[in-house]
């Protein structure tokens, strides 16, 4: 007799770990989605925080280079070119914070790749206004130059190819008469 209980222990024992692994692995999966759920919006919180703060130094920024040129003007009446490269450089890096502002709401992965291209093109061609106009500095200054021109022509090249099929994409949503 104890030859066929054991088989049907097994199979309890078999069955009981079973339903216990189940309800582990259920109750693993809805902390897993609960866990995510939280982590998510605690997440999309701080990202909120972090553009209200890039949105605020925006903010200073396009402040103090309003302050310089009023500022310069005023003193000057007529910017020299060392007051003129100056507030180009304070406006540069303006637009560089602006487009990174711009990219906190962007949603298309394409669209955010586009926009820091177009980011880093601004940065090079700051960089090429900032370096001094020195013999030892041609090389660079051609690589740089080179570099900001191939992402120049990069940037319009993809802005006509999205142009280009937004177009395709109204005239096939248009009907036809």
């Amino acid at each position: 007799m104890s030859t066929d209980n054991e088989p049907t222990t097994t199979k309890e024992k078999r069955s009981f770990f079973d339903s216990f692994l189940a309800k582990v692995l259920n109750f693993d999966k809805f902390l897993d989605q609960k866990f995510d759920i939280v982590l998510l919006r605690f997440v999309n919180i701080l990202r909120y925080i972090f553009i209200m703060i890039m949105i605020s130094y925006l903010a200073v920024c396009l402040m103090s280079l309003f302050y310089k040129v009023v500022s310069f003007t005023a003193m000057q009446g007529a910017l020299d070119f060392v007051s003129i490269k100056n507030i180009l450089t304070d406006g540069l890096f303006t637009l560089i914070v602006l487009a990174i502002v711009k990219t906190l709401f962007i949603k298309n992965g394409f669209d955010y790749a586009i926009t820091f291209l177009e980011i880093t093109f601004v940065v090079l061609v700051r960089k090429m206004i900032l370096l001094e106009t020195d013999p030892s500095e041609t090389l660079l200054l051609l690589v740089l130059g080179v570099t900001s021109a191939l992402f120049f022509i990069l940037i319009v090249y993809i802005h006509v190819l999205k142009n280009k099929e937004k177009k395709e994409e109204e005239l096939k949503e248009k009907p036809s008469l």
